[in-house]
């Protein structure tokens, strides 16, 4: 007789119990994402179709928009294609930190397509003191480079204050913080804060955009009318996990609580600028385990940015016992 394989229960516990993540996504897997995938095709598919919808009707629900575009491909590209369709007249970018930076490359790369006559660059430390009218304000949510989050009120009086629209990579907040509706463009990702695998990508909207944007990968339209391959199954692994997603968020919340309370003394950010997903302590973070991955960020010159997505699969029964794997050097 052929070798039984071990149950999906018994396997995700095997994987998650031999690599403990600090890193910034995608989290811990997840039995519900192995529980959602099956064969599937885009067209003449209807379980995949009702898969497909019932996702993306989640998604929208989650961020209070109306329309939705699936691609297969990073939030990176998904930020790209909703920067070239959307951005228009003067823009403004708010820098904080590396994955913001990337957003101004977006936007001059629009600008060089014509849609775009000006982008503005400001340190996220210099809002309050913004005055002038732009079309666009464009931002980080949660910048995970610095462990830093941008109130959404303060981006969304800026966008009012500057009688502007606002594009907001929500990469890293999405599924996690809240008030995403009050962004008229958001873009991400199916890992991180939403738990799937990665591998699709999301770009959620109210209105069409108005830019004409020559070619095929790179036009929203192309997308929103599925004229090529699309994630299937990264749609599919968020099928079981979007309907426990209240749950399972929880081990995100209690990590970072525990992390804030074991290492209170080296936080960098006050509270109204601590993501959920991660933290950025001025100390230097390491492991005498080797099952710890740490997250090594792009945008610091001192300290250790630590995520707490590694006991996603626990959910709220998450006691933020990851942490102890954890270390300050001396």
């Amino acid at each position: 007789m052929p070798e039984q394989s071990p149950t999906i229960l018994a396997h995700i516990t095997q994987q998650n119990s031999a690599k403990a993540l600090f890193t910034a996504g995608p989290a811990s897997l997840l039995q519900e994402n192995l529980l959602g995938l099956r064969p599937c095709f885009g067209r003449g598919d209807n379980d995949y179709q009702q898969v497909e919808l019932t996702v993306l009707d989640a998604l929208k629900s989650m961020s209070g928009h109306a329309q939705i575009a699936r691609l297969q491909g990073s939030a990176s590209l998904a930020l790209e294609i909703a920067s070239l369709n959307f951005l228009f007249g003067k823009v403004l970018v708010i820098d904080s930190g590396y994955y913001a930076q990337r957003l101004v490359s977006f936007a001059e790369a629009a600008q060089r397509l014509g849609h775009v006559r000006s982008v503005t660059v400001v340190n996220w430390l210099e809002l309050a003191d913004i005055a002038d009218q732009y079309d666009w304000v464009v931002a980080c949510y949660t910048e995970t480079s610095i462990g830093l989050k941008l109130p959404m009120n303060e981006l969304r009086a800026l966008a009012n204050r500057a009688d502007a629209q606002l594009l907001l990579d929500a990469t890293a907040s999405i599924g996690l913080e809240a008030d995403h509706d009050q962004a008229d463009v958001i873009a991400y990702s199916s890992c991180k804060g939403l738990f799937g695998l990665t591998g699709a990508a999301f770009i959620a909207f109210n209105q069409l955009p108005a830019n004409s944007v020559d070619g095929f990968y790179l036009n929203l339209h192309t997308h929103l009318e599925r004229r090529m391959t699309g994630p299937y199954h990264a749609i599919a692994s968020l099928y079981e996990v979007l309907p426990k997603h209240q749950d399972l968020r929880q081990a995100v919340f209690i990590n970072k609580a525990a992390m804030l309370q074991r290492f209170s003394s080296y936080a960098t950010h006050p509270d109204s600028h601590q993501p959920a997903l991660c933290t950025w302590v001025d100390a230097r973070i390491s492991s005498p385990d080797p099952r710890a991955v740490l997250y090594a960020p792009r945008g610091i010159s001192r300290g250790s940015v630590v995520c707490h997505l590694g006991e996603a699969h626990l959910g709220s029964a998450a006691r933020g016992e990851i942490l102890n794997m954890l270390e300050v050097l001396a």
